[in-house]
């Protein structure tokens, strides 16, 4: 990533949870990614997200619990201050802990996506649609937006009223979540095309 970064190429980064590490080695990843931001400035987002069961050679050997998994969201916010996002990850861990990842330090959670095929096929049976992640955004009182995948705001739902009305995805939606509509003042809004 190092090298990419160096190269012009930004990315995300991310840690699963759930293998059989420690405690231990989850704070030596988080350290390491938070080293190579310190040198690169490459990450755009952490992503945390927990191991799916089926399918693969570690089939139900362990998990990471529900509580472990804020807690990382939590640490990393903290922690991982060079890293301007922290994404729940609903499509591993549910829509209900995703939206309350927002409480722990998230400040985004991902995308309703067309197509999904590795968490899947490892177990994970979330689904979602824009209306459904809007919803839970603002629930959590925050205002959805929607993002680029460089964090630039694309739509910002900050009024209920002009919500949209159907659950019909065109193309990926990927979504943050806007503390009063401020958090990240930073990212440039977009009109809409």
């Amino acid at each position: 990533m190092e090298i990419a970064h160096s190269l012009g190429v930004e990315s995300t980064s991310t840690m699963l949870m759930g293998t059989g590490e420690t405690n231990a080695e989850r704070i030596e990843h988080l350290r390491m990614i938070r080293d190579v931001q310190d040198r690169t400035g490459g990450f755009r987002a952490f992503i945390p997200y927990t191991y799916q069961p089926e399918n693969n050679h570690l089939k139900g050997r362990t998990q990471a619990t529900i509580f472990e998994y804020l807690r990382m969201i939590a640490i990393a916010r903290l922690f991982m201050d060079n890293v301007a996002h922290i994404q729940g990850s609903w499509l591993t861990t549910g829509k209900e802990i995703g939206q309350l990842s927002l409480h722990y330090g998230a400040d985004d959670l991902g995308s309703i996506m067309l197509e999904e095929n590795v968490v899947s096929s490892a177990g994970a049976k979330h689904r979602s649609n824009r209306m459904e992640i809007i919803d839970l955004i603002r629930k959590a009182g925050r205002v959805p937006a929607q993002r680029s995948t460089t964090y630039e705001h694309l739509v910002v739902h900050d009024d209920p009223a002009l919500d949209p009305v159907d659950d019909r995805v065109v193309s990926h939606f990927s979504s943050t979540a806007i503390e009063g509509g401020t958090a990240h003042p930073e990212l440039k809004l977009l009109a809409p095309n």
